[in-house]
């Protein structure tokens, strides 16, 4: 008697095992964006779900050094001029084009070049929309996008 019990127990977590793991994959917002030596995205549009983790990769297809064509993606808080952040930005190679102790950014991943990728996970900001961009210098005037959080 004692060993069937032991079975249904063992059967339970077993189960509720496999249905938490189901959920949890569920209640993430896979984003991948690829990058390239044209200074693009292939995306300039992302759409997430409010409340549920962002796990975003960003790769770069193409094939140039991440000195001479780096990409990262930086995620903005609303109304952060893009301009003026990048201008700041493009002082800041050694930051990874990231300005020191800038609050106007939400997020951002690795500075990575031709052949690479970079995963980053995050909660997304409250409902809106916000600007993304690539801060490697002169990059934002092709590689922006909205990211809107429902």
């Amino acid at each position: 008697m004692k060993i069937m019990r032991f079975k249904y127990v063992l059967l339970f977590f077993i189960s509720l095992c496999i249905f938490t793991n189901c959920s949890i994959e569920n209640d993430v917002n896979k984003i991948v964006i690829t990058s390239d030596d044209y200074m693009k995205f292939n995306t300039s549009k992302i759409t997430v779900k409010s409340g549920k983790l962002v796990k975003l990769t960003l790769k770069h297809i193409g094939r140039l050094d991440v000195q001479v064509m780096g990409h990262n993606f930086v995620l903005l808080k609303d109304k952060v001029d893009i301009v003026e952040f990048a201008n700041k930005a493009a002082m800041a190679s050694k930051n990874q084009y990231i300005p020191v102790e800038s609050n106007e950014v939400i997020v951002y991943t690795d500075m990575i070049g031709g052949g690479q990728e970079t995963t980053i996970e995050f909660l997304p900001p409250e409902v809106g929309v916000y600007n993304f961009i690539c801060s490697f210098p002169g990059h934002y005037a092709m590689m922006k996008g909205k990211f809107i959080v429902e």
